[in-house]
C-alpha cells in the first residue's frame, strides 16, 4: 500500500493550531485587539500559561503585540494577516461544531 506522506508544513500549521489554548486564543482574538486581562478573563487561563501562548504565536507572527504609552502602559494583542488568514478555517470548524458535535453534562 502506498502511504501518504504528510507535508512538514501541514504537520507544523497542526502542531501551531493543535497546542493547547492556541486555536481558542486566535478565535478571540478575530473580533480586533484586545487586552491581556480580556483575553484572559475570556478564556479563564493561567498567566503562565497565557503569557507563553501569546509569546509562541508572536514569534509564529500570528498575533502581534503593541505596548501603548500611557499611565499605566496598556498592551494589546491582535491577530496579523497571517492569523486572521485562519479566520474561514475556525469559523468552519465553528459551524461544524454546532451541526454535529453534542454537549453531555457530566
Amino acid at each position: 500500500m502506498d502511504q501518504k506522506k504528510i507535508c512538514p508544513r501541514f504537520e507544523k500549521a497542526l502542531k501551531i493550531v493543535n497546542h493547547r489554548w492556541n486555536t481558542l486564543l486566535i478565535f478571540q482574538l478575530l473580533d480586533g485587539p484586545q487586552r491581556y486581562s480580556v483575553i484572559k478573563n475570556q478564556l479563564n487561563i493561567s498567566s503562565r500559561v497565557l503569557t507563553e501562548r501569546l509569546k509562541e504565536l508572536e514569534i509564529e507572527e500570528i498575533v502581534l503585540r503593541t505596548v501603548i504609552p500611557s499611565t499605566p502602559v496598556v498592551i494589546e494583542y491582535e491577530l496579523t494577516e497571517k492569523g486572521y488568514a485562519l479566520a474561514p478555517v475556525l469559523k468552519a470548524i465553528e459551524q461544524w461544531s454546532y451541526e454535529w458535535v453534542a454537549i453531555t453534562e457530566e
